[in-house]
């Protein structure tokens, strides 16, 4: 096997796939990753078992073909280390170890066997299929993804809820606390369908399609999916489980609406939250007609503050208190100028809509259920 590629256009294909591999993978092998050439094209295979991913490069110089299994770890330190330049990839097919050499030098690293390498899990013909604009599941992703749980008990709430219907796609995320819903009406299907991607699959596509201006080709049965898009696939077990039948949990009755900057809230319960008790991170928002004063209060420390922010309010005075750190991150996840607080009474759940949007096709929401401010 021997091929030239270039050091740079590889290192940047490593990256982008090396954050699949683990400290803990329960197979040595799997701390490599997988080097195969096929009709001048380098396919490189990074793994945990539950998910796979995929890059391929064109070389323009191929001497022999063949598969081996480098380590990923000292691959990655060594190229780092490389200007852009040629390097020069030698294996030799009875010990397996590469030789990568470059103008001015060369090193010896071990192989290992490709054919100890996992196959990853085959989709069959009549899994379901659907496509995405990569801008579209980006944002989907990027709306929902911080509001997964951490639940070793409630391992279908550690993921991204994909629901596929008639009328849309819908992306929910929720950890009992708060949860994230994202729509687009222009995604739909013949046939309902959905399945719960995990955080580490959706986090590596995050990641991936921010580099890509392009279209993303879904393929899921009941156990796992594949995300195809241009020089990369990455293949994942999914989420086993029911998900929570999130909408019905969602207010349509909260008649108290504020409308307020986005960011002057944002700004305000961040300050704010500094003087919070550290332990429940607890505020409080008092809504009158025309301002939101945001406070915060530790008595163990003596210590409290509080900001006035501005709003156009339509409904009766209402207090009710929020975990300042859900509040802040859902906040920062929405992009529009000014939001929607819609509010019931200090026990039900709020809702926070974006006002602005730029896109018709597009409904965001947020709920964040309330905390007991407390005498």
């Amino acid at each position: 096997m021997k091929f030239i590629v270039s050091s740079t256009d590889l290192l940047s294909h490593l990256q982008s796939i090396g954050r699949v591999i683990t400290n803990k993978n329960t197979m040595a092998i799997l701390d490599n990753f997988l080097f195969r050439i096929e009709d001048n094209t380098l396919t490189i295979t990074a793994s945990d078992l539950e998910t796979t991913m995929e890059t391929s490069l064109h070389l323009d110089t191929v001497e022999k073909e063949g598969a081996v299994a480098i380590a990923a770890r000292l691959l990655l330190d060594t190229l780092k280390e490389f200007p852009e330049q040629p390097l020069s990839f030698t294996v030799n097919s009875s010990t397996q170890a590469v030789e990568i050499s470059w103008p001015s030098g060369k090193f010896n690293i071990p192989g290992v066997s490709a054919d100890d390498y996992p196959a990853k899990p085959a989709m069959p013909a009549e899994a379901t299929q659907v496509s995405f604009p990569t801008e579209v599941l980006l944002e989907g992703l990027n709306r929902t993804l911080f509001a997964t749980a951490d639940d070793e008990l409630r391992p279908v709430m550690n993921g991204i809820y994909f629901d596929l219907q008639e009328n849309g796609a819908t992306l929910v995320a929720s950890d009992s606390h708060k949860l994230m819903y994202y729509k687009r009406t222009d995604i739909v299907r013949d046939a309902a369908a959905s399945f719960i991607l995990p955080k580490k699959p959706a986090a590596l596509l995050k990641s991936s399609l921010a580099k890509i201006n392009d279209t993303v080709t879904l393929a899921f049965d009941d156990k796992n999916a594949v995300f195809t898009f241009p020089g990369y696939s990455l293949t994942c077990r999914l989420v086993e489980g029911n998900y929570p039948a999130y909408r019905t949990v969602i207010p349509t009755n909260n008649d108290n609406k504020v409308l307020i900057d986005r960011v002057e809230l944002l700004n305000a319960v961040r300050r704010v939250s500094v003087c919070s008790n550290q332990a429940s991170n607890l505020i409080k928002l008092t809504v009158n007609e025309d301002n939101i004063v945001v406070s915060a209060q530790d008595l163990d420390f003596s210590v409290s503050a509080h900001e006035r922010v501005n709003c156009r309010f339509n409904g009766e005075e209402i207090e009710i208190g929020f975990k300042s750190t859900f509040l802040s991150e859902i906040l920062a996840n929405l992009s529009s100028a000014n939001v929607s607080l819609e509010l019931a009474d200090p026990s039900r759940a709020g809702l926070i809509l974006p006002v602005e949007t730029e896109d018709e096709n597009e409904e965001t929401l947020a709920l964040l259920m309330p905390m007991t401010i407390g005498v």
